[in-house]
């Protein structure tokens, strides 16, 4: 095995991406920011630490884009371009074993997969120059050539049925299946993969979703790693190289970064009342869900719901949920409260595992702690522990590539300011316990909430 690919594989399997800073100097991240001919929009650290690149690719053409009858779509989509590349010229086609030798062989990696909003490709390679260009090769042809083998996808389903009913026997995914139902409803935010769904779903399915929604001028791609702004951007062009440009797929002589217009997404539908399901189920523990719509990711009031909800259930052992449901009444080892904004209305959840003889009254307090909450806010102290772990925490956030990576291009998907992680701590200062008394009277409605229990009826 030669040098440069012992130090990749090393580097990969240890995860170590390495330091963009020493601790203290984060709040100068520079982002570099620029959209090419294609359409393609680029966001760039550079970060000189050691020869290593991280990249990531956005494309909106998460779940969100399924149809009911199909969902599980744009995931089944994502997992299967690593099965395979096609031929093209002079380079034979690839199948799913070639593929991953490839890759090994690099010392590099390069996959996908797909959440709620967004289907995203993420390379890691070192940048020695010879390494970095093939990788980014390979890269292109499996980014723009996928081959979606339908044998391939038959055994893939069958693989994927066998979970689907391994899961169904597990009382905590029953659970949240009912509560995302019930909070969702028809948005495809709720939607579930089964058994059924995926019989539905055909290789000329997923060719079709690839064609419309993968095109260059719907990239979002962010860099994070040992290149410079002229070799970022050509690296983005090759890996683009083997992709059709949008006025192709439009059918006219559009510019390239002229993209057809998407379907629009409706919104999340508030609650317009309180819901309870129980659900019979022989487990030792309930599982008790409540919750409701909560906010999207571009809401102004974002800080001061991160800021309260780390009070109200986010901390761990220092959240007025644990100190009410577990510290006081031993009702619960854990509870926990949390936001998932996306383009959409993500779920407000708060979640805990009880006794079921004790299920009521667990149910019960974690009510009132959390219409209390909402109602009154925290008090000085809580907010006060609340800054200081979470502004003492920040480094963490971004002491290595790939998590920075991950902070930057969340904030390119979700248009937010360059200067975002410069200005996140004074952000969190900021919050004031009025502010957070009102964001949470805004956005929570407790008489109004989802709540499934689940466990032994008796």
């Amino acid at each position: 095995m030669n040098t440069i690919k012992k130090i990749a594989i090393y580097v990969l399997l240890t995860g170590a991406a390495g330091l963009f800073y020493s601790n203290g100097a984060w709040a100068g991240i520079p982002i570099e920011q620029w959209t090419q001919a294609s359409g393609v929009q680029v966001y760039l650290v550079q970060s000189q630490a050691i020869p290593m690149l991280d990249v990531e690719i956005d494309f909106d053409a998460g779940s969100r884009r399924d149809a009911a009858d199909q969902a599980g779509l744009a995931s089944v989509t994502a997992g299967m371009t690593s099965k395979g590349v096609l031929a093209s010229d002079a380079e034979p086609a690839l199948d799913e074993n070639a593929l991953s030798e490839a890759w090994a062989d690099l010392g590099a990696s390069f996959g996908a997969d797909a959440s709620g909003d967004r289907m995203s490709f993420s390379l890691r390679s070192l940048t020695y120059p010879d390494l970095l260009s093939k990788a980014t090769q390979l890269a292109a042809r499996q980014l723009g050539e996928p081959a979606f083998p339908p044998a391939i996808w038959q055994r893939e389903r069958e693989t994927l049925n066998a979970a689907i009913r391994e899961a169904n026997t597990r009382p905590a995914t029953l659970a949240a299946r009912a509560f995302s139902a019930a909070v969702y409803g028809q948005h495809p935010y709720g939607f579930e993969m089964t058994e059924a769904t995926l019989a539905r779903i055909s290789v000329a399915d997923m060719k079709a979703m690839y064609r419309a929604l993968i095109l260059p001028c719907r990239a979002k791609v962010t860099i994070v790693g040992a290149v410079n702004r002229a070799q970022a951007d050509s690296l983005v062009t090759q890996l683009f190289s083997r992709l059709s440009p949008a006025a192709s797929v439009a059918g006219n002589a559009t510019a390239p970064s002229a993209c057809p217009a998407l379907p629009a997404v409706a919104e999340v539908a508030p609650l317009g009342q309180a819901l309870e399901k129980r659900i019979a189920f022989d487990s030792a523990q309930t599982h008790v869900l409540i919750g409701q719509p909560g906010f999207k990711r571009d809401d102004p009031d974002y800080f001061a719901l991160t800021v309260g909800n780390y009070i109200l259930g986010g901390g761990g052992f220092v959240s007025r949920l644990t100190t009410e449901v577990r510290e006081k009444r031993g009702l619960s080892y854990s509870v926990y409260s949390y936001f998932a904004p996306g383009l959409h209305a993500g779920a407000f959840t708060l979640g805990l595992q009880t006794r079921p003889d004790q299920t009521s009254q667990a149910v019960q307090v974690s009510r009132d702690v959390l219409a209390k909450f909402v109602a009154n806010g925290p008090t000085e102290t809580e907010l006060q522990a609340a800054k200081d772990h979470l502004i003492g925490g920040f480094a963490l956030r971004i002491d290595s590539n790939r998590k920075l990576l991950d902070n930057v291009a969340s904030m390119a998907w979700n248009k937010l300011p360059l200067d975002y992680l410069a200005t996140w701590t004074q952000q969190v200062k900021k919050v004031s316990a009025a502010d957070i008394r009102a964001a949470f009277a805004r956005k929570l409605q407790p008489d109004k909430m989802v709540t499934v229990v689940l466990g032994n009826p008796s």
